[in-house]
């Protein structure tokens, strides 16, 4: 019940750009989509999906692999620095590159800086999947004579299938719905079409035409990673070997493989920071005395804490209905909130204002409202890292604890709530990252006198003051760096137990 609430909640973004069209009629509806400027868009996005996507999952899950299979000499300190970019929202790492390169735009800058910013995505889901993997499975296979190479392709990676497909396909939902790091670079997607669209003369018929075909390619994704992910479970019952996994000898290639870490966390942290920290000494003490500073934190640390926690909720029982009761029901369940978080921020806004005005006016305005649109935006990024730690959490563990006298609920509390706990922790640290740096539906959503760090930046940016945007950018940075830290070792410590 409480999964078909949340499907039926996300399916009413769906619903108002559905009865949008309706209104507009076919005949004006085929004239604004088969037009030129549809199909440079349409390009443009495919494109940018296309070599987005793969390069995040290398180095996602070679980054993974190296941390917890490999020798890597320090590899808890590059396992938390692999993290570490989901702290800098895409705008953020997209400023301070045009900062650095003004020169920066089109199709290459947007995968740079969208592979950058969004690879993380993928490694968090892998390393969490890698960390619970059986040690044995790979110590079978290295005593068959197999050698490290084809253990990882024929052993690890169809484990990691899951953990890699929903990481993948989270990265895949980002790039359709991304503004403000591709309006930097001048890069032009349906995202961007979109907003210029409302912004300028606020065409909702244009607006609505290209929000339907960015849904058609979310359906496009999401039958994609459903037909690869198959219906194999990969949940086991006990804790496996105690003893750690063997780690692969790098020897030779130690140097190299430091050399690839170094040069990625300069690329996704290190430039950010020198920029940052080159317009903060150019701004001086002027920039830190706004009036808007102490309040935009304040209210941005409410709003993330307080959206990550109803969104984690909200996931919570479509990825218990999507692992445990795979079926026709579950799929779609679980499927229409990935087309709702795949359209733009204020293509859900829009539909959340008219809705709300017309049945419940008295949320119009609220921080009640903008937590639905963050529920609603965001419960992907909580179902990705749920569906993984539900289906290595065997049930019949759960089945055993009941056998022995406990309630049903307590077994659920007691035996697999604290397998998904890890889980759990990645999923609020990622909807807290999200939130932070949400920029759209909050700019038309929060309720008059409520501004964040995210919107304050923007606004500055926008009116070319890189100074006065310097310290907003590094209190995201600074609010978001810390949660994802300890979220990540919370989630380490607990997987290892």
């Amino acid at each position: 019940m409480a999964a078909a609430i949340v499907a039926a909640l996300s399916l009413l973004p769906l619903l108002f750009v559905i009865t949008t069209t309706v209104h507009i009629g076919a005949a004006d509806s085929i004239a604004l989509i088969f037009r030129p400027r549809v199909g440079e868009l349409l390009l443009n996005t495919v494109l940018l999906v296309v070599l987005t996507v793969p390069l995040c999952a290398v180095l996602g899950v070679g980054g993974a692999w190296l941390v917890e299979r490999t020798s890597l000499a320090g590899h808890g300190f590059w396992g938390a620095v692999l993290a570490m970019p989901l702290a800098i929202p895409a705008f953020v790492n997209s400023y301070a590159w045009v900062s650095a390169i003004p020169s920066l735009a089109g199709l290459g800058s947007g995968v740079l800086l969208a592979t950058l910013s969004y690879f993380p995505l993928v490694y968090l889901p892998v390393r969490a999947a890698l960390a619970r993997l059986d040690p044995a499975l790979e110590q079978a296979a290295a005593s068959l004579g197999r050698g490290p190479v084809r253990v990882f392709f024929g052993t690890v990676l169809p484990q990691l299938r899951l953990a890699l497909l929903g990481g993948a396909l989270l990265v895949g939902l980002h790039l359709l719905s991304e503004y403000g790091a591709f309006a930097l670079v001048r890069f032009d997607t349906f995202t961007t079409a979109i907003m210029d669209q409302y912004r300028s003369t606020f065409n909702g018929s244009a607006g609505s035409m290209l929000a339907g075909v960015l849904t058609l390619l979310c359906l496009v994704l999401l039958v994609a990673e459903s037909r690869a992910r198959g219906r194999a479970r990969y949940a086991r019952v006990g804790s496996g070997t105690p003893a750690p996994p063997r780690r692969v000898k790098l020897r030779g290639w130690q140097a190299p493989a430091q050399l690839v870490l170094a040069g990625l966390a300069a690329l996704s942290l290190g430039v950010p920071a020198v920029v940052i920290g080159g317009w903060l000494g150019y701004g001086g003490g002027r920039v830190w005395q706004a009036p808007e500073l102490l309040p935009s934190l304040l209210q941005t640390l409410g709003l993330a804490l307080g959206g990550g926690a109803v969104t984690v909720l909200a996931a919570f029982p479509l990825a218990w209905l999507a692992v445990r009761h795979p079926g026709p029901l579950s799929r779609i369940l679980e499927r229409t909130n990935y087309v709702t978080s795949s359209m733009p921020g204020i293509v859900l806004a829009l539909a959340l204002v008219t809705i709300s005005l017309g049945f419940l006016p008295a949320i119009y305005q609220s921080v009640v409202l903008l937590l639905i649109a963050y529920a609603l935006l965001f419960l992907p990024r909580a179902l990705v890292p749920l569906q993984a730690g539900i289906a290595l959490a065997p049930p019949n563990l759960e089945e055993a604890a009941q056998a022995l006298g406990r309630p049903p609920l307590r077994a659920f509390a007691g035996v697999t709530l604290r397998l998904v706990a890890p889980a759990t922790a990645a999923a609020l640290a990622m909807v807290f990252l999200a939130v932070a740096g949400e920029l759209t539906a909050t700019l038309l959503l929060s309720p008059i006198g409520v501004s964040t760090l995210a919107t304050r930046f923007w606004s500055l940016s926008t009116e070319i003051d890189f100074a006065g945007a310097a310290p907003y950018a590094l209190l995201l940075i600074v609010l978001s760096a810390p949660m994802t830290y300890l979220l990540f070792r919370q989630s380490t410590k607990a997987v290892a137990r």
